[in-house]
C-alpha cells in the first residue's frame, strides 16, 4: 500500500493548490527466492469513490488482521477566526472542483477520518471510512495487540492525543473515543506526565455517517461568539478553547449535539471537556508489545507545549523550545478508569509519558551545511515503526532542521541509536514499515517525498552545489523536485 499525500509542485514548476484530492495504490511484488530482491510487477489504484474521495492521506500501516489502516489529515476545513466567523477553506473548494467536477459540493465532514483498506489475494481492494473513530488531523492510527485499542497522532498546533477502544476485536465500526489529560510531572527535556482519559462518546460508523448525511455543520453543533461583542460570554455558558489553532475560540455546545461534537469535532470537543489540546505537531505511533509501551513522535516542542498563563488551559508547561522535537514513551496498562470513574475496556491504556534517553532532539547553531539540529541525533521525528523481534524502534524524520532527513534505528534495550538511511536533500522520510520475515528475508520499507524542499538555513554554496548535483543527475532542479521514491533496505536475514 502506498499513500500519495499531497501535490507539492506541478510539472510546469508552478505551485500546486495547497490541498488536493489524493489517492493510494496497491502494488504487487515479486520476490527472488535466491536473493530476496523485490520487483514491482503490477499496480492498481484504490477506489475511494464510495467514501467521497480521499483527503491528505498521511501515514498508515497494517492492522493485526492484515488490512491497511490509513489516515486523513484534515487541516481544519472549518476555520474560526478571532471574531467567531466560520469559513470553509479553499482546500474544500478543490475537492468540489477537482474530485466532484463541480457536480456536487464537498462536505467538510466527509474528511478527516481513518480509512481501512482490505486487499484481496487478487489485488482488488475495498474501503471503509471509520467515522466512529473521530475526526481530526490524523497522522496515523496504530492498533494495539488486542486488535481493539487504537492510538492516533494528531498533527498541528494545539492538538490532542486520542485513543479509540472498539467494541469488538478486529472490528473498528463501533467503539468509544477518548482524549488524554496531561498532568505534568516535570518540565525539562520534553517533560513527563501522568495521563488520564476523558471519554468523548460512543458511536457506530453508521450513526456518525447519518449525522454527516443530514447536512450537519459546525454551527449546528456549537454556538460561537466574538468575545469583544459578547463580553459576558462565560456567564452565558460559553467556554474559551484553543484546539487546532493558535487563537482562542469561544464556544457553547448546542442541546443534543454531544455525539456530533465527539465524532465530527473531536479536538474541539476534547478541549471543551477539559482534555489537553496543547500538543504541537504530533506524528506517528508505534507499539512495543513485549514491554507494553507505545512510542509517540512529537516533531516540535513549542507553542502550546510551553508554559502560557494567558491560555484557556495550561496543562503542558515545558521550559524552552526544542525545534528538533522528541519521541515519547507511553506506558500502557489495564484496569484504568476514565475521568468520570468508569472502567476503560482495554488492557492497553496509556498511564504516563516521558522522553527516554537518546530520543530528545538537540538544537544547534547553524553549522557549515545548514543543519540547525544535531545531525547525530533524531530531529523532527515523524514515521515510527517497532520491530518486536529486533526489539528496535525505527524512526523516520520530516525535518525542517536537518539538510538531509534520516531513518534511524533505536534499540530499546541498549539505548543505541544508529543512522541507517539518508534521504535526498529536502525529502521527507515516509512509508516506514518493517517486515521481519517474508519467506526467509526481512525488509525495512522507506519512501521519500518532496525532495528539493531546501532548508532556509542552507548556505549559498551548499544550495548551489545541491542544485547543480540535482541538475546533473535529473536534468534540472525541477525534475529533481518532481521525483519521489518507494523503496526498502534489503539483504537482511528473516528473523
Amino acid at each position: 500500500m502506498t499513500h500519495y499525500e499531497y501535490d507539492w509542485i506541478l510539472a510546469d514548476g508552478t505551485d500546486a493548490p495547497t490541498r488536493m484530492p489524493m489517492s493510494m495504490t496497491v502494488t504487487e511484488l515479486s520476490q527472488d527466492a535466491s536473493t530476496g530482491a523485490l520487483t514491482a510487477v503490477g499496480q492498481t489504484p484504490v477506489d475511494f469513490s464510495s467514501v467521497d474521495g480521499l483527503w491528505i492521506p498521511c501515514a498508515g500501516g497494517p492492522t493485526p488482521w492484515n488490512t491497511h489502516l490509513g489516515s486523513e489529515e484534515d487541516y481544519d476545513l472549518y476555520y474560526v477566526d478571532s471574531s467567531g466567523n466560520v469559513s470553509n477553506t479553499t482546500s474544500l473548494n478543490a475537492m468540489t472542483t477537482e474530485y466532484f467536477n463541480s457536480a456536487q459540493n464537498a462536505n467538510a465532514y466527509s474528511y478527516g477520518f481513518l480509512p481501512e483498506v482490505t486487499v484481496a489475494a487478487d489485488g482488488s481492494s475495498s474501503v471503509v471510512k471509520h467515522y466512529s473513530m473521530g475526526r481530526a488531523t490524523w497522522e496515523l492510527g496504530r492498533v494495539m495487540p488486542d486488535s481493539r485499542t487504537v492510538y492516533f497522532g494528531d498533527d498541528g498546533t494545539n492538538v490532542a492525543l486520542f485513543m479509540y477502544v472498539a467494541d469488538e476485536a478486529e472490528d473498528l465500526t463501533a467503539g468509544s473515543l477518548y482524549a488524554a489529560k496531561w498532568t505534568q510531572v516535570h518540565a525539562v527535556d520534553g517533560g513527563a506526565a501522568d495521563l488520564t482519559w476523558v471519554k468523548l462518546g460512543h458511536a457506530t460508523d453508521a450513526e456518525v455517517k447519518a449525522i454527516i448525511d443530514a447536512g450537519t455543520t459546525l454551527t449546528d453543533i456549537f454556538d460561537i461568539v466574538d468575545p469583544t461583542v459578547v463580553t459576558n460570554w462565560a456567564a452565558q455558558g460559553y467556554k474559551e478553547i484553543r484546539a487546532g489553532q493558535s487563537s482562542s475560540e469561544y464556544i457553547r455546545l448546542k442541546t443534543g449535539m454531544e455525539q456530533a461534537a465527539a465524532f465530527l469535532e473531536s479536538r474541539r470537543y476534547a478541549a471543551y471537556l477539559d482534555a489537553t489540546t496543547e500538543f504541537r505537531k504530533m506524528e506517528g505511533v508505534a507499539v512495543n508489545a513485549r514491554d507494553k509501551k507505545a512510542y509517540l513522535a512529537m516533531s516540535y516542542i513549542q507553542k502550546g507545549m510551553k508554559a502560557d498563563p494567558t491560555g484557556p488551559a495550561d496543562d503542558i508547561q515545558l521550559t524552552g523550545d526544542i525545534n528538533a522535537g522528541c519521541t515519547y514513551v507511553i506506558q500502557l496498562a489495564g484496569n484504568q478508569l476514565d475521568t468520570d470513574g468508569n472502567k476503560i475496556q482495554s488492557e492497553w491504556v496509556g498511564t504516563s509519558m516521558y522522553v527516554p534517553t537518546g530520543l530528545l532532539g538537540e538544537d544547534i547553531a547553524t553549522d557549515a551545511l545548514g543543519n540547525t539540529a544535531n545531525p547525530n541525533k533524531v530531529a523532527n521525528p515523524d514515521n515510527l515503526y517497532f520491530s518486536d523481534k529486533m526489539h528496535t524502534l525505527f524512526i523516520g524524520e520530516d525535518s525542517g532542521t536537518h539538510v538531509n532527513n534520516f531513518v534511524w534505528a533505536y534499540n530499546v534495550d541498549t539505548g543505541k541509536l544508529s543512522r541507517i538511511l539518508s534521504l535526498p536533500s529536502g525529502a521527507e522520510a515516509t512509508g516506514l514499515v518493517v517486515n521481519e520475515n517474508v519467506n526467509g528475508y526481512a525488509y525495512i520499507g522507506s519512501n521519500n517525498q518532496h525532495q528539493g524542499e531546501w532548508l532556509r538555513s542552507l548556505p549559498t554554496a551548499v544550495k548551489d552545489g545541491l542544485v547543480a548535483a540535482a541538475a546533473a543527475k535529473y536534468g534540472s532542479e525541477l525534475n529533481y523536485k518532481l521525483e519521489a521514491s518507494v523503496g526498502y533496505i534489503g539483504g537482511i536475514p528473516g528473523l
